[in-house]
């Protein structure tokens, strides 16, 4: 019984052997270099063999004499970087039997070698002809992935590894190394890992288009990121199959807050058993998802971004598995890929054919030659009624492919092409030159005119100053006190009053004699940037002063950005800026005081009486009115960024004034359409345009004060975590019954009785504008501004006609008018008139106040 056992193995063993042999040679499945040496080492249970050794499978040519291009390393970081093997002329590594598709990794390790400088070292690399690196620097390359580990919370690395797929047709491997001339290359090793042939294989959706065969054969891949979501590093040695490296995804996100990580240690078994090689099983068993989140804005998506090469087609692999649902169609989302939809009623558990079931997906997308990353987005796709609107993913892993037999990519900063440019630059230096050179002339005769100008205007007793729009620059500069005094008091042509010792450098001393030592009962807020007393500056001026935390989550840029725009902006709905303070290490900006508070603060969550209907408006009209100066007061315009209710205050006379400039942006320029930023302000108002395409605009302002309209009706919190789920998000529940024409439904039981049913309907017509999904649909401030006086007109109206009536409104209606067009800021006459243009009413908001 046992010889006929030992038969069977011995015939097995002879069939598997000979299956390998056949008319060639086995193929090889891993083969492990150490270059530079002809010791062998082992690494986590592999042994790397010396590229000197003998039977190593491995042909070099030239082939080295007495090995004078190798060199010692730095064993600390591994066996491997010990060694490492220099050249100065073409080198060449031939493996045989190599036949299909296989990982390449090159690994590298800048070293101090004499009579080299390694961050001089440039060189190109080919495998079979399929150019994989070009002008290549190790030391440039180890430092830009370095800032990528740091945004990641992962430690700095000193060495490099290059991965590359190739699907290999002929026998045997070429990978041909190629200095710069005048230059050296290196590399410390290779290892050529077989992989399975259904890897990348059969059909591939094109974002924005059909599904497309991927062939591979001829057309390698560089791998670009592999991540694992949601949970930590996976190490070569913990996937076994084909020792790959997963990091961490923390720094690849946009916000990290936008998704939470969840773990599931469950049986995780493969949808397919050919996708056992496609990741191990402890990718998918954490995952980042949206459900139970602290951002509760189903509105949002989890964004990850990469910085890739331009000019070349991306196949991106996401990885799934379904960790908490048990049924179909109770999680859908969509897919983007860079700002579009790659995939819709996207429902892991159906495609996977159960929970725990490990799937994956690929996408191919094209990169524009003038764009340089790549944005992975999922967010809830509402319209398909699914039970959880939230998105998931596992690991995401992206690689680029080859275009016209080329994986290199030469960048800009690389010597070679430096060189080739030089005479491209010289032409465009002279025409700079030439440029400068006449600005500084015309600057110069603009000078003299302007001084001439003053002098003359001097003389006139300044009677010339024609009234109008004029910025102050105060950074780096202040006013004396001679000046500050003489400004005291006195009526600028904005129509407001000068502060005392107007945008003044106040001293510590000056703060802390002002806030009675920063004593606990002189705060009168708290936000992010600190606390904000209630201050008397030595006049008897009062006044708002805000100061940083050191802990502050805004900082330095926020506080000169704040002072820089409050500098160049006087209007009347605009918070004035007094002062500022930057020594010993503070950071202390000083307002004018407002009485009355934040917005927020007379809407709920205090016991303030709650504001009329028609108070309510004139606030919101002069809010906008507000914004509207910032998007058309200056050349580009001023984009707030953190639209909201308490960054909208309230003075003695309740008139509303826009505070809080520390986000603001400078708007795009006139061949622009937005500005390009990181995503910045407040859960609940953000634009989800700009959150997903993180491109803000004018109307991301707009989006943020439909919020703010609703809120406004509604008086209740933006987000509110503790009421059922259909009502957590204030602009989804208000649109949802603004859209059924219900919006009376849900408004502040206090208003009931006292509105114009008109004026209502409006109201809530303007704020679900103002929400529109696309920025383009939405109105300009000035358009908003428009129906928000007319909105007005319908009440008063309804006023007047109702003036015989109760008695309560007859009340109202006397109290609002001595408080008088405070809030809105627009004239009797203006509001009797309902035909007035947006830009006749952007006029006088922009100059009349």
């Amino acid at each position: 019984m046992q010889m006929g056992k030992l038969a069977t193995l011995v015939l097995l063993y002879a069939v598997s052997f000979w299956s390998m042999v056949g008319t060639g040679e086995a193929q090889l499945k891993t083969v492990l270099i150490n270059c530079g040496t002809n010791s062998s080492v082992d690494v986590d249970g592999r042994r790397w063999v010396g590229d000197l050794a003998a039977n190593n499978n491995l042909t070099i040519s030239p082939a080295p004499v007495a090995d004078p291009a190798a060199m010692s390393g730095n064993t600390s970081l591994g066996p491997i970087y010990g060694s490492a093997r220099v050249f100065s002329g073409g080198l060449n590594y031939t493996f045989q039997q190599v036949q299909g598709d296989y990982f390449l990794r090159l690994h590298f390790c800048p070293f101090a070698l004499d009579n080299h400088n390694v961050n001089e070292s440039v060189f190109g690399v080919a495998a079979n002809g399929l150019g994989l690196l070009s002008q290549y620097n190790v030391s440039t390359d180890i430092a830009t992935k370095n800032m990528e580990l740091q945004r990641s919370g992962s430690n700095i690395s000193t060495y490099l590894i290059k991965e590359f797929f190739l699907s290999i047709g002929s026998n045997e491997l070429v990978v041909e190394f190629l200095p710069l001339k005048g230059s050296f290359g290196f590399v410390n090793g290779l290892e050529l890992v077989a992989s399975e042939d259904s890897l990348f294989a059969g059909a591939i959706s094109k974002v924005g288009g059909n599904s497309a065969n991927l062939n591979v054969s001829g057309r390698g891949m560089e791998t670009m990121y592999r991540l694992n979501v949601g949970g930590s590093r996976i190490n070569p040695s913990e996937d076994p199959d084909l020792q790959r490296t997963w990091e961490v995804d923390t720094g690849y996100m946009t916000n990290v807050d936008a998704g939470s990580q969840i773990r599931n240690n469950s049986n995780i078994t493969y949808a397919s058993s050919n996708d056992s090689s496609v990741a191990p099983l402890r990718v998918y068993e954490t995952a980042r998802t949206m459900s139970n989140n602290q951002v509760l804005e189903k509105r949002f998506n989890m964004s990850w971004k990469v910085t890739v090469d331009p000019g070349f087609d991306y196949l991106i692999r996401l990885h799934f598995c379904e960790l908490l649902f048990g049924q179909p169609n109770q999680r859908n989302f969509r897919i983007y890929v860079n700002n579009r939809t790659a995939a819709d009623n996207f429902d892991i558990y159906a495609r996977a054919g159960g929970k725990n079931r490990a799937y994956h997906q690929d996408y191919l997308d094209a990169v524009s030659s003038r764009v340089n990353t790549l944005w992975i987005q999922l967010g809830p796709d509402t319209a398909t009624g699914a039970s959880g609107t939230d998105a998931l993913l596992n690991g995401l892993e992206i690689y680029k492919l080859s275009r016209n037999g080329n994986l290199a990519y030469v960048g800009a900063s690389n010597p070679a092409q430096n060189t080739a440019n030089n005479s491209k630059a010289r032409v465009l230096l002279v025409g700079i030159g030439a440029g400068v050179g006449s600005v500084l002339i015309l600057a110069f005769v603009a000078t003299i005119v302007f001084l001439l100008w003053r002098r003359r205007s001097r003389k006139n007793g300044g009677k010339n100053n024609a009234p109008g729009w004029r910025p102050l620059f105060l950074h780096g500069a202040s006013l004396n006190t001679a000046n500050a005094k003489e400004a005291a008091g006195t009526k600028n042509q904005f129509g407001s009053v000068a502060s005392t010792r107007l945008e003044r450098r106040f001293t510590v001393a000056e703060i802390r004699a002002a806030t009675k030592n920063f004593d606990e009962n002189m705060v009168i807020g708290v936000g992010g940037f600190g606390k904000v007393y209630r201050g008397e500056i030595e006049d008897g001026t009062l006044a708002a002063i805000k100061r940083a935390h050191p802990q502050s989550q805004q900082g330095l840029a926020e506080f000169e950005t704040e002072i820089e725009m409050l500098s160049k902006l006087r209007h009347r709905h605009l918070v004035s800026m007094i002062g500022f303070c930057e020594e010993q290490n503070e950071m202390i900006l000083v307002y004018e005081y407002m009485a009355n508070g934040t917005l927020r603060s007379h809407l709920f969550g205090s016991d303030l009486p709650p504001l009329s209907w028609r108070r309510r408006l004139e606030v919101c009209i002069g809010a906008a009115r507000g914004l509207h100066y910032l998007h058309t007061g200056a050349d580009r315009g001023i984009i707030h960024r953190d639209v909201k209710t308490t960054n909208i205050l309230l003075d003695e006379n309740f008139v509303a004034k826009m505070s809080d400039f520390g986000l603001s942006k400078t708007g795009p320029a006139l061949e622009h359409t937005h500005v390009s930023t990181a995503v910045k302000g407040s859960f609940g108002y953000l634009d989800p345009e700009y959150f997903r395409r993180q491109q803000l605009t004018q109307k991301s302002d707009v989006y943020s004060f439909g919020v703010v309209l609703f809120e406004v009706v509604c008086a209740r919190a933006v987000i509110n975590p503790s009421l059922p789920k259909d009502q957590i998000n204030l602009a989804e529940w208000a649109l949802r019954w603004q859209r059924e024409r219900s919006l009376e439904t849900i408004i502040d039981p206090r208003l009931r009785g006292q509105y114009s049913p008109e004026s209502m309907k409006k109201f809530g017509e303007i704020a679900e504008k103002c929400l529109a999904d696309e920025g383009k649909c939405r109105p300009t401030m000035g358009e908003v501004l428009w129906h928000l006086e007319y909105v007005l007109q319908l009440h008063d109206a309804w006023l007047r006609a109702n003036d015989e009536g109760s008695s309560s409104l007859h009340v109202e209606s006397s109290e609002d008018r001595q408080a008088g067009g405070g809030g809105g800021g627009g004239g009797a006459e203006e509001r009797r008139n309902p035909l007035f243009t947006a830009e006749g009413n952007g006029e006088s908001a922009a100059g009349d106040d």
